[in-house]
């Protein structure tokens, strides 16, 4: 069984090329049949996809790497040689390490964050809804979850992290003095906007405003932070309102332009705006940043901010990788052992058969008056040389060669037994 991963992320692609292969979780289903259609070959597929990667893992009894990577490019309309330059493939160990590595944090922008963890399972668990997920991907994600608990539990990799939604209140911080006295509005109502607004709730604001496509959805969240909700079509009116605006929604396109930002900024009489948008695509387009009262982050600007709390982190990195060279030497032996199953299964139905056949005669001879003692000679009789049929028929071979293996074997399996 072959098993491999194909992905880009935030280390290998910028963000625009990112979010032209970000897949929302809700569309999964046909993409994931239509990827298993073209690895063909009993393939198994589970895709990852967040604001910082979006990862294929696959496996088939036939490796289809050339084939996942034509699928992907098709799918996000780039040209193969366009995202060659931007991909990394690993096969085998090579992919059950980066899969423990993303499970554990240690491949995120933010060493160490949780949250990528949640990402995966549900990744995970749609596979699973639609059948594309086998033995052999459950056995990967599973260990890969087994050793994220461990690295979590017997390192520090997770101690003093500072999210993306942390690095945003600091940033907003820098450019207000006092965030007790500004206005913020969410645009989505996912569970990145929600953390965010966990984040900014702490520091009291003055109001905290919902904005979502899905009007009950927004009322409910803004009801936890005992904010306010408005319907996303009225954002262009109300934008000059807020003094913070925090977006990630899974809009294929812009929903914050430049020219709903410079009519905001008018109102606002020029008092600058802090805007982040976590998106990927983007939620509000890149033409804003070159406003000179607009301050605007992407994840990818956040990034400079969440590595500055890493370096206390780093000796724990060491311990995480030798809980992870265990889990994927585990992975590897188990995967190596999965090649014979078909040998064994074939084995045991042999073996039945023979049994099944010398018990027949026994019966027969039984029911014809032969007594017990001679059936049960005649049983063990007949099954000794089924078994050692093949391993005779091998050493009265005319090739010597085969002879001496045959020999070699049988001293093996036979004559070596220590009980």
């Amino acid at each position: 069984m072959a098993v491999w991963a194909l992905g880009l992320n935030h280390n290998t692609a910028p963000l625009d090329l990112r979010g032209k292969f970000a897949f929302a979780i809700e569309h999964m289903p046909p993409v994931l049949s239509g990827l298993q259609r073209i690895i063909k070959s009993q393939g198994e597929a589970a895709i990852l996809s967040t604001c910082n990667r979006t990862e294929i893992y696959c496996a088939a009894n036939q490796l289809a790497l050339a084939e996942t990577f034509q699928w992907l490019a098709h799918s996000g309309g780039v040209s193969p040689e366009i995202l060659q330059a931007h991909t990394y493939t690993l096969q085998d160990a090579g992919a059950a390490r980066h899969a423990f590595r993303v499970a554990s944090g240690l491949d995120s922008m933010v060493l160490g964050e949780p949250q990528i963890l949640g990402q995966m399972k549900d990744a995970v668990r749609v596979a699973s809804e639609v059948g594309a997920l086998g033995t052999t991907l459950h056995q990967l994600f599973q260990r890969s979850f087994s050793v994220a608990k461990e690295v979590r539990t017997s390192t520090e990799i997770g101690a003093h992290s500072i999210s993306m939604a942390a690095a945003a209140v600091r940033l907003a911080g820098q450019l207000f003095e006092d965030l007790s006295k500004v206005h913020v509005l969410f645009v989505g109502a996912g569970e990145m906007v929600e953390l965010c607004a966990t984040h900014f709730n702490a520091k009291t604001p003055k109001s905290i405003t919902i904005a979502n496509r899905t009007q009950e959805r927004g009322e409910k969240l803004a009801e936890q932070f005992k904010g306010h909700a408005m319907r996303l079509a009225d954002l262009p009116e109300r934008l000059h309102e807020f003094d913070i605006v925090i977006s990630c929604t899974a809009s294929t396109l812009p929903l914050i332009g430049l020219g709903a930002v410079e009519r905001a900024l008018k109102g606002r009489r020029n008092r600058p705006m802090f805007m982040v948008d976590l998106a990927v695509p983007r939620d509000i387009e890149p033409e804003v940043k070159s406003l000179s009262d607009v301050y605007l982050y992407t994840v990818d600007d956040l990034s400079g901010v969440v590595q500055t709390a890493q370096a206390n982190r780093q000796a724990a990195v060491a311990e995480a990788e030798l809980i992870i060279d265990a889990g994927v030497q585990s992975f590897v032996k188990w995967l190596d052992q999965r090649s014979f199953v078909p040998v064994i299964q074939q084995l045991n139905a042999q073996a039945e058969q023979w049994r099944a056949a010398e018990l027949q005669k026994v019966k027969k001879l039984i029911a014809k008056g032969q007594s017990v003692d001679e059936a049960l000679e005649s049983l063990a009789k007949g099954l000794s040389q089924k078994m050692l049929h093949g391993a005779m028929a091998q050493l009265n071979a005319s090739d010597p060669v085969l002879r001496e293996r045959a020999k070699e074997s049988v001293e093996h399996f036979f004559l070596k037994q220590t009980h």
